[in-house]
């Protein structure tokens, strides 16, 4: 059960899961890159080119955080 909840944390907010983990390195790393490119799709790639790259950070972070569980 805490794979699931850990990948739906990293999911909703990057690192997060990580966090729990004890990873904070990992989790300060992805937390940082969320906000940067979450910036960059605004300025930059606001279109849904640039929302689904950032649904796929989303996707890494969850996945990071369920397998390392």
């Amino acid at each position: 059960m805490n794979q699931i909840k850990n990948g739906i944390f990293s999911f909703i907010i990057p690192g997060l899961g990580q966090y729990l983990l004890n990873d904070k390195q990992k989790a300060i790393g992805l937390f940082a890159g969320a906000v940067a490119l979450h910036l960059a799709i605004w300025f930059f790639m606001n279109n849904p080119a640039g929302s689904l790259i950032n649904t796929l950070y989303h996707a890494y972070a969850g996945y990071d955080a369920y397998k390392k569980s």
